[in-house]
């Protein structure tokens, strides 16, 4: 997307990251963010990031989310030079929980260029949000381009979303009592197992 905003009054040039859009309202997708691209995402507000490679975050964006309070959390999924490896269910399970948490909104999903990695976590997110199949391959197809990965997408169509909602409704969201005067939402994360989280 090469989308660039000016703002008449300061001169200040808006650039997106690469293969940036918006995914839901307070959930955002892209590349790996540059220097260049700093003063656009301030424009979102964003509260958390989910970094989906394994290599450490640049120090240069580090310094950015410290001075804005975000918090960055990694899911180390491998780059893939070998195109029949697939992508760990256990790591894109983690990253949807924490995806999912409204607490954590707005928040930015990347890996490099935006692609594969992400794509397979948004395609999840769609069968979670009751997506048909063909809308969630045709998304990943959009951003993939001709990358896209049968490896990736058949990742996407095998992934049982149930356990998800297993997840959300014995571990991180426990009701108590039965009249709708005693319900209330409890998190328990001494439950969850916690990615590499980066207070910064």
């Amino acid at each position: 997307m090469g989308l660039i905003l000016e703002e008449q009054e300061n001169d200040i040039v808006l650039v997106p990251p690469s293969n940036f859009s918006m995914v839901e309202d307070g959930i955002f997708r892209s590349g790996f963010p540059q220097p260049c691209n700093f003063a656009f995402l301030d424009t979102l507000n964003l509260r958390s990031i989910i970094y989906l490679c394994p290599e450490p975050y640049v120090e240069e964006n580090l310094g950015f989310l410290r001075s804005r309070n975000v918090r960055l959390f990694q899911f180390g999924i491998e780059g893939k030079a070998d195109p029949s490896a697939s992508i760990p269910k256990a790591t894109i399970m983690e990253a949807l929980k924490v995806l999912i948490d409204v607490r954590n909104h707005p928040v930015l999903i990347h890996c490099k260029s935006g692609k594969h990695r992400t794509g397979c976590l948004v395609g999840c997110l769609r069968k979670f949000q009751n997506w048909c199949l063909s809308s969630v391959v045709e998304e990943y197809q959009h951003f993939a381009g001709a990358k896209s990965r049968k490896t990736d997408l058949r990742f996407i169509e095998t992934f049982d979303e149930m356990y998800l909602r297993q997840c959300l409704y014995s571990i991180i969201y426990q009701y108590q009592g039965y009249g709708s005067n005693k319900r209330r939402l409890l998190y328990s994360e001494e439950n969850l197992q916690n990615p590499q989280i980066t207070l910064v």
